[in-house]
């Protein structure tokens, strides 16, 4: 079990990416024109997904704004619920049934709006899970991890939907000391521009002697501008780095020498 099964699994690599990417290219596209928002009008919407009742608050305003640097994740896209509900899947999952996820996984999310639904879903299966966006998201990302933490741990811990858990558990979740901010919590935004700045280990949060690199690498439909796909590409490449960089230290003992 570990990477070397799961490589294994997927099958092949492709070998053109030209043929690849013309395959995808040619198959029918949805006949929609909303881009594929859940919708693009409503300040706040009432979900279920994998069984937990959440509510998402999102900003129409913010989309519809002319504010340098984009704004398309001030609101959810329909892919998002569907790609959570499978990334928290234990049993669907290959990153689970292969071993790349545990219970002392570190993932983090590149892109990811302001649902944090991923986060949400994944984070009572693993040990952390952190956000990464540009900062005109976190308040409502941040907003909606605490208003519905409480609500999805309890509905993860009884195996069933939790929209009256929710209700009674909001006024507590923003203090919960498994959501929010902070070292040690299970999850936590930090603001992350890709053609700006820096990938360092304190984005792991794990704080001196902690965790410097992450297991897993996600990102949901978070590239809509040609122009940010380089520095994505990039932005990926230097969070690899992280684990080649604490691997070595690793191998070389973290020692003061003889």
């Amino acid at each position: 079990m570990g990477l070397a099964s799961l490589l294994q699994a997927l099958g092949p690599p492709v070998q053109s990416v030209e043929e690849e990417t013309f395959a995808l290219f040619a198959q029918d596209l949805p006949h929609e024109q909303n881009l594929g928002f859940v919708d693009a009008k409503a300040l706040s919407l009432e979900l279920t997904v994998a069984g937990r009742d959440l509510t998402i608050h999102q900003s129409p305003a913010v989309l519809s704004s002319n504010r340098a640097g984009g704004t398309t994740g001030a609101v959810l896209w329909k892919i998002t619920p569907l790609f959570a509900a499978w990334l928290a899947s234990p049993t669907s999952n290959p990153l689970f049934t292969h071993g790349i996820l545990s219970a002392t996984s570190l993932v983090l999310e590149l892109g990811c709006g302001i649902s944090g639904l991923a986060a949400l879903l994944l984070a009572p299966h693993i040990a952390r899970y952190v956000l990464t966006d540009q900062a005109y998201v976190a308040r409502l990302v941040e907003r909606n991890v605490a208003e519905n933490w409480a609500a999805v741990v309890t509905a993860t811990a009884a195996g069933k939907p939790a929209k009256a858990a929710r209700r009674a558990a909001v006024a507590s979740a923003s203090s919960a000391e498994d959501a929010g901010g902070g070292e040690g919590q299970k999850i936590v935004f930090t603001p992350l521009d890709w053609e700006t700045d820096a990938v360092t280990a304190a984005l792991a949060g794990g704080g001196s002697g902690g965790a410097k690199t992450f297991d897993v690498v996600v990102a949901c439909d978070c590239v809509y501008n040609e122009a940010l796909i380089e520095p994505f590409v990039a932005t990926c490449v230097d969070v690899c780095r992280l684990r080649t960089a604490d691997d070595d230290d690793e191998e070389g003992g973290g020692g003061d020498g003889g």
